[in-house]
């Protein structure tokens, strides 16, 4: 599969992704634990369907110190016994947040709370960008029909001005 533009190399799509960048990175030097953020967004990036998102943190997640078993069963948490309580109050967030349109009415006081529960209010105002942001690159990555399995460890390093 071919992606349908390359949109960094269009004046508008650098402009937006170096923006996007600047504010992943100031999600990434919250105090959250950098395999949890890589967790939360290849959930988001599963429901969503984009494979360059997947393999992306797939493969950051890896590179975080995730083993096998847990990015493999992300697809799966609620019923894998390898999540912690914390990780899965996150990873419902990420659930809830991303399935706005499905029969939801956004994030429910239930998961909230044990969010709150378990992180500080700036780890949850930083999950919550991190859901948004996400989101929207898995946006860009399924309209583009951006392919998987291309993404090297590291490879935006730098990418912010």
């Amino acid at each position: 599969m071919e992606p349908r533009i390359n949109i960094m190399a269009s004046e508008i799509g650098l402009k937006v992704g170096k923006r996007l960048a600047n504010t992943s990175t100031a999600v990434e030097q919250s105090t959250l634990p950098k395999n949890l953020m890589e967790l939360v967004s290849l959930r988001a990036s599963q429901i969503n369907g984009c494979a360059w998102c997947v393999d992306l943190h797939t493969k950051e997640g890896a590179a975080a110190g995730e083993t096998a078993v847990r990015l493999h069963q992300v697809a799966a948490w609620r019923e894998s016994a390898v999540f912690s309580d914390a990780e899965r109050a996150a990873l419902a967030l990420a659930e809830e947040g991303t399935r706005l349109a499905d029969a939801h009415h956004g994030v429910s006081d239930e998961t909230w709370a044990q969010l709150c529960k378990h992180y500080d209010e700036e780890q949850v105002v930083a999950l919550v960008c991190l859901v948004a942001l996400v989101n929207a690159a898995n946006r860009l990555g399924v309209i583009l029909r951006q392919p998987g399995g291309t993404y090297e460890v590291g490879m935006f390093a730098g990418f912010t001005g």
